[in-house]
């Protein structure tokens, strides 16, 4: 295959899981990760706790993660790994100038940390990373709504992350439960959500993840704004050591029956999010 190939070159906006054909490893150029992300997709079955309106899994079904082969993944991720590192993949998959492995990253087509065996798996992921010499440059990162960090084989392995440059990406996209139960499809608090937040952070590094978007045109309202920001507030008051925010708007169409409401906020209005964060003393990273 030639670099030249570009109908199979990865892109931003082609998240596809059945990319290379395997079931649980997948390759994907991020724009908030920068360069290429590997991807574990622990639920090939679709299956979600939440029902997030932006999502852009196919025929998502509410449940959990199925049961993992875990000599496949070994398998799947090695290979991938090898032909990344050692391979031509990057010469022939990946555009000039994102040819930088940034992460391994646990994130496919629902909850991973639904995974009765969640910790395992972490350690397997560690084990094949360290064979690979990846070094500090390449992190494990785990992209989580955090609605399973009350169990102990999860919390085991987000600490065992946090002791091999491992880092949390967990969702916030609305700090009201009116703004939770419309964006996210659950019934929560926002005080649920602080408790993840604060329980991830204590365990592995972590980044609050946050999506905005318009809903039928309109942005968000004054009260989701405070709400959040508030949320943010109440972090940096009990002293909770979150990295920062990471914000990002749509990219990709959604594929749930909510798509006909959403739309993409301007730039501008992007913008000012970061600053009124931003005089919340926190970092932020912008994507739009």
């Amino acid at each position: 295959m030639s670099e030249q190939s570009s109908d199979k070159m990865l892109t931003t906006r082609n998240h596809d899981r059945d990319v290379v054909g395997m079931t649980y490893v997948y390759p994907v150029i991020s724009r908030r990760a920068g360069g290429v992300s590997i991807g574990i997709n622990l639920n090939p079955n679709n299956a979600c706790n939440w029902h997030c309106a932006y999502c852009q899994v196919p025929d998502l079904v509410r449940g959990l993660a199925p049961e993992i082969d875990l000599e496949q993944l070994r398998n799947e991720l090695t290979t991938m790994l090898n032909d990344v590192v050692n391979g031509s993949f990057m010469a022939e998959r990946v555009p000039a100038d994102c040819r930088e492995l940034c992460d391994i990253a646990i994130s496919g087509n629902g909850e991973p940390t639904s995974c009765k065996n969640f910790d395992a798996i972490v350690t397997l992921i560690v084990e094949v990373m360290q064979s690979f010499d990846l070094g500090d440059e390449v992190k494990l990162r785990l992209i989580t709504n955090g609605s399973y960090l009350h169990k102990p084989n999860v919390q085991a392995g987000l600490k065992l992350m946090g002791n091999n440059n491992g880092e949390v990406w967990v969702k916030v996209d609305s700090a009201t439960e009116a703004g939770i139960e419309r964006i996210n499809g659950v019934t929560a608090t926002p005080d649920l959500l602080f408790k993840q937040v604060k329980a991830a952070a204590n365990l592995c590094p972590t980044w609050i993840q946050t999506c905005m978007f318009a809903w039928d045109g309109a942005e968000p309202s004054e009260v989701e704004l405070n709400g959040y920001l508030g949320f943010v507030k109440q972090l940096k008051a009990e002293a909770v050591p979150v990295k920062g925010v990471l914000l990002y708007g749509i990219a990709r169409p959604s594929l749930q029956p909510e798509a006909e409401h959403l739309s993409q906020l301007n730039g501008a209005w992007m913008q000012s999010m970061v600053q009124k964060i931003e005089e919340e003393e926190f970092i932020v990273i912008l994507s739009l």
